[in-house]
């Protein structure tokens, strides 16, 4: 194993630090590839692993204005090791969150519904009444599409994997706000026409999948469609026939909330608004944690093993 649970001194407070007790934080798909080496970011060894969760501030250093002990924060990028106890960050690394909103949606808001935010925002035009599709619709990612689609106006084509347990899945994404919920192989029967006698075709899809799945989504987009491709867990190329480029001029274009972060680092005022209006939804109720197994971190090893599981669809929660 990669891991150990280890007993670390807390550094120092320096000036412009903060004293952050953890609260939970989440196992997601992307820390689990940055472990294993295989993610666009690699922390120096040895790490603390996680890159999302949410803390409660202990104590402030004399220079930090912005924050005050009490305060909920959760990071404001990637890697910060979020798999601990307690740490000390500097100022500029955290966010601070309302403390209104529920632990287990704090723990789990900068990644996936920050990402559903912005795809379903910065790609395409979309008004109540369009269409959206999106595989991998039992994701974290996928349950914030939906929820935040759903508040929007803007209904929603799911595609899952099929499997043993899918009425039961059917179910709980219709519960969310799914207006419909389709398998991969349905994506090629005729009966997809039928969807669209009710809403029209999309404009908009988001792809996590790669492989048949993209290429069988794309074919039921409008004309001048964009494909967001933001994860790729069939591990197989995204292909596209030219016939989609050349009479269909379908766009394609990628997503990767990390970047995002990086290019609006001076943008105050988007990030706000961003987080703003995810808190607003949470608050309504309109937009909920994913499914949820909360496992104290000693149990780490479980954990982990549950969450690459496949078909798992439940979030692992370590409890700090």
């Amino acid at each position: 194993s990669l891991f150990r649970l280890k007993d670390l001194e807390v550094a120092e407070l320096g000036d412009s630090d903060v004293h952050v007790k953890m609260l939970a934080a989440p196992i997601n798909p992307a820390d689990i590839n940055m472990i294993q080496g295989t993610y666009a970011i690699l922390s120096p060894l040895p790490a603390v692993g996680g890159n999302e969760g949410v803390g409660e501030v202990l104590e402030v250093g004399r220079r930090v204005a912005a924050l005050k002990p009490g305060d909920r924060v959760i990071p404001a990028g990637a890697g910060l090791g979020t798999w601990r106890t307690q740490g000390v960050f500097p100022e500029e690394m955290l966010l601070k969150v309302p403390s209104d909103i529920p632990v287990l949606c704090a723990a789990t808001l900068s990644v996936n519904p920050c990402t559903a935010y912005r795809m379903l925002a910065d790609f395409e035009t979309l008004a109540p009444g369009d269409s959206i599709i999106q595989n991998a619709a039992n994701s974290g990612v996928g349950q914030a599409v939906i929820q935040i689609a759903k508040a929007s106006g803007i209904k929603t084509i799911n595609v899952v994997r099929d499997r043993p347990d899918l009425p039961k899945l059917v179910e709980r994404l219709m519960a969310l706000g799914a207006d419909h919920v389709v398998t991969e192989e349905m994506l090629r029967k005729p009966e997809m026409k039928d969807i669209f006698k009710s809403i029209p075709k999309p404009r908009l899809a988001l792809n996590c999948v790669g492989g048949k799945s993209t290429t069988d989504m794309l074919r039921h987009l409008q004309p001048k469609g964009t494909v967001v491709t933001y994860g790729g867990m069939a591990k197989q190329p995204v292909m596209v026939p030219v016939s989609a480029f050349i009479f269909r001029d379908l766009r394609l274009r990628g997503f990767w909330m990390t970047q995002w972060r990086k290019d609006h680092a001076q943008d105050q005022e988007g990030l706000a608004s961003m987080m703003d209006a995810v808190c607003q939804l949470i608050r309504r109720g309109q937009l909920t944690a994913p499914a949820c197994t909360e496992v104290p971190l000693q149990d780490y090893k479980a954990a982990l093993e549950a969450s690459m599981k496949p078909f798992m669809s439940s979030k692992q929660i370590l409890l700090l």
